[in-house]
């Protein structure tokens, strides 16, 4: 009588066992397969019992009470505050995980520059959509003791950012891309992250650009014009092939797109006899006799990683002259003046 009786209590208790383990293990299932993203905030000091529940009603788990038990046989379990993206499709184990390790959602901004484009309009992109003091913004980069600080943490910056002469020292060294900040980003993380990036960009080119004739300012000042007056690959070769034989020749670039940032005009617009001749470390203009055989004093705007290259990858050919159809994008080369100028007679 006695071992039936405790027979029928091990029969009762492994059922009981049974159901409540099929009970838990169901409770730590993921809710739904498929469900929509949802937004929810852990505060600081809710206690876990707390947070059970409020998973439960958010409509992310199955059973408060089960993930209560799971909580009390796991009471070590770091969970930090924040607000977190999570789904009813993950177990409530994974969205535990996700709270122990602080996947916590930042809401991000997506930051586009373009190449070619002037500093000036990355900062007045970067003011609107970050919503950042543009007057702090332009402030900060023109700072001394900051650009200092950022040659100090960056091989491809030098003193040639502390010139004077300069209208933006770090003009040429933003690298054009789609960047994503956090929407609260400061400053410096937001330039950080794109001189990082920049750093990525050059770091392969690192060593040929030590080998070269040229620094890590120069070849930027090159670049940018070469991505102002080309469009093809083959075509940007060319035309860092005709600055370096007019450099050779220490004749002036005479290039318009160095006149443009000089005056301080958009491109497009019209330039004048005045502007040709204006007296600047920028204008390359062969009426501005103080430039020949020099670059501009920097970057004329932010150039791309194909125009970067290159000015050190120029074709082999012995032209002096180029004339860029601002219609079609094509690019005619000449390696007299007398050729020069008939092209643009032909092309008008």
């Amino acid at each position: 009588m006695n071992k039936r009786i405790f027979l029928t209590i091990l029969c009762i208790l492994l059922v009981l066992f049974i159901g409540f383990g099929s009970f838990f293990f169901y409770g730590l299932s993921p809710k739904d397969k498929n469900s929509e993203n949802v937004i929810f905030t852990l505060k600081s000091g809710t206690s876990k019992i707390t947070l059970a529940s409020d998973l439960e009603s958010s409509g992310l788990i199955r059973s408060a009470f089960v993930l209560k038990a799971y909580l009390l046989l796991h009471n070590n379990m770091n969970l930090q505050a924040g607000t977190y993206e999570l789904n009813s499709s993950m177990s409530p184990k994974e969205i535990l995980k996700k709270m122990e390790k602080g996947e916590i959602k930042n809401n991000s901004v997506t930051v586009t520059l373009v190449e070619g484009r002037r500093l000036k309009e990355y900062l007045l992109i970067i003011s609107d959509k970050l919503n950042i003091d543009h007057t702090e913004l332009q402030t900060k980069l023109s700072d001394e003791t900051y650009l200092k600080s950022l040659i100090e943490k960056y091989w491809f910056l030098d003193e040639s950012i502390l010139n004077k002469e300069l209208y933006e020292p770090l003009e040429g060294y933003l690298f054009p891309d789609t960047y994503e900040f956090k929407e609260n980003s400061t400053i410096i993380e937001v330039i950080e992250k794109i001189l990082n990036h920049t750093e990525q960009k050059l770091n392969p080119l690192k060593e040929v650009i030590e080998n070269s004739n040229y620094s890590v300012h120069e070849v930027l000042s090159a670049a940018a014009i070469i991505e102002l007056e080309a469009v093809t690959e083959n075509d940007r070769n060319t035309v860092s092939q005709v600055i370096q034989r007019r450099l050779e020749k220490k004749m002036g670039l005479g290039m318009d797109v160095t006149t443009y940032y000089a005056v301080k005009k958009e491109m497009g617009e019209s330039l004048t006899l005045t502007d040709l001749k204006t007296i600047s470390p920028y204008n390359t203009s062969e009426m501005n006799a103080t430039m020949a055989g020099k670059l501009p004093v920097g970057p004329i705007c932010n150039p791309s990683l194909m125009s970067i290259k290159a000015v050190l990858n120029p074709t082999q050919t012995d032209y002096l002259y180029f004339y860029a159809d601002i219609k079609t994008g094509k690019v005619y080369f000449s390696k007299t003046f007398e050729e020069h100028v008939n092209v643009q007679k032909e092309i008008g």
